[in-house]
């Protein structure tokens, strides 16, 4: 499968336009937003799990990277509540299930093969840092190496401002609003732009809460 698999393209995902698709696990649904590959491949996932519902026991030998969007997501090793970001670096293995039902977004297979940093990160607890550059912003940085840039920001209201995406970026919306290009973005609405961007960003009258990650896509 080739979803949204030409980098060199912008892509603007609205939650609301994307219908959820079955998965071979029964009670887990999904909405993709890219994909190389089928059940084995590089992917960015939105998944739904329903209450008491699993996946079986798998390795990530490409690396796993998540953040939970509401219930409680769980495997061996705990129970990860809305607003937990993991990284399960490659060659991690889990049995990914959720007693009350959870939904998560999820990237596979785009670790650097040596990675082996395992994280887990309470967004909603982090300490933001007002940005020098860019008035009305505070973010706080949850993973950095030489290939990319994954971090959590705050917008205020009605905050513009001009962005250069020289190594590309995905955004994914957690609360608020955003305007680029005359789009509005939501609550899981998910863009991604290719090398060389420039744009403009606007947060909506009740500002914004964004994952954002830069690298050299």
């Amino acid at each position: 499968m080739q979803l949204n698999s030409d980098f060199s393209q912008k892509v603007l995902i609205h939650d609301r336009d994307n219908p959820w698709q079955t998965s071979p696990a029964i009670g887990v649904e999904r909405k993709m937003l890219d994909r190389i590959g089928n059940e084995i491949a590089r992917a960015t996932t939105i998944v739904r799990f329903a209450p008491q519902s699993s996946f079986e026991p798998h390795t990530h030998y490409g690396g796993e990277e998540y953040i939970v969007l509401d219930g409680v997501f769980q495997d061996e090793s705990g129970n990860f509540p809305a607003g937990s970001y993991v990284r399960n670096p490659p060659m991690s293995r889990h049995t990914p299930s959720s007693e009350l039902g959870a939904t998560i977004f999820v990237k596979l297979w785009q670790f650097d093969p040596k990675d082996r940093t395992h994280l887990i990160i309470n967004i909603n607890s982090i300490d933001l840092i007002s940005d020098a550059l860019r008035y009305g912003i505070k973010s706080s940085t949850l993973f950095k190496d030489t290939r990319e840039h994954v971090s959590v920001e705050k917008w205020l209201p009605n905050t513009s401002h001009n962005l250069d995406f020289q190594s590309g970026a995905e955004i994914l919306v957690l609360n608020g609003s955003l305007t680029e290009n005359g789009q509005r973005l939501c609550e899981r609405d998910w863009i991604r732009f290719p090398v060389k961007t420039q744009t403009q960003l606007t947060s909506g009258p009740n500002g914004a809460r964004i994952w954002v990650k830069t690298s050299r896509l």
